[in-house]
């Protein structure tokens, strides 16, 4: 088992789930209740990395991050470093290839709130922040611990985008998907095979997770 690479391939699913978690809530809710204009295009945007192959979005990243571009040059200057082969860019990119996961379940939860709810919390004289708060956030949780979840385990098991942006390097950018290929290329099937195992694990329980909380939440509804 390769810790240091779990420990790098942990760390960047935390990073980008805790920060795609807000903008998720308020992007999900923003295309399931505003009359958005051009939302056809918003929304295939967001969903693009669906589609894309990963080397086809790690291409275009590694564009937007030379040095000599507006956001590696800047990134450059604040910090004297590149973001290419970095963590920071590999957090960057990530952050835009798990968009999809981070929102749709929201946006579908906020979705099928009545809106008669949202109407009832400002006749009680809630503003929005406190209807949010107390009335939609409840109500929209199953949507929410699903983003986290899908967010977290598919970061885990990024290859294309993260070999495309972060490279190999040890310690820095080389997280446990990239680490099964090495052990795969050496023919170390032992070590390939428990890193598999445990990625198939977390996915397995959260994907489980998540469809038993769900059930739960729909079966309380239907009380």
């Amino acid at each position: 088992m390769d810790w240091q690479a779990l420990q790098i391939s942990l760390k960047l699913a935390f990073w980008t789930s805790v920060l795609l978690f807000p903008l998720g809530i308020f992007v999900g809710r923003a295309l399931a209740v505003r009359q958005l204009p051009f939302r056809p295009l918003i929304q295939s945007l967001i969903f693009l990395p669906l589609v894309l192959p990963p080397t086809v979005l790690g291409y275009y990243f590694l564009v937007a991050i030379a040095p000599d571009a507006a956001l590696g040059a800047g990134w450059q200057w604040l910090t004297g470093r590149q973001l290419a082969f970095t963590f920071e860019g590999l957090l960057l990119v990530s952050l835009v290839a798990n968009l999809p996961f981070a929102i749709q379940p929201v946006q579908n939860s906020f979705a099928a709130i009545d809106p008669d709810v949202r109407d009832a919390a400002r006749v009680c004289g809630l503003n929005f922040w406190q209807a949010l708060w107390r009335v939609e956030l409840p109500l929209a949780w199953p949507g929410l611990l699903s983003a986290f979840l899908l967010t977290f385990t598919h970061t885990l098991g990024e290859f294309g985008v993260v070999l495309m942006v972060g490279g190999n390097l040890e310690g820095e950018t080389r997280t446990l998907s990239i680490a099964i290929y090495d052990e795969v290329q050496a023919l170390n099937m032992t070590a390939a095979g428990q890193m598999s195992l445990l990625l198939l694990t977390l996915a397995f329980v959260s994907l489980l997770l998540v469809q038993w909380k769900t059930q739960r939440y729909s079966d309380k509804g239907h009380l």
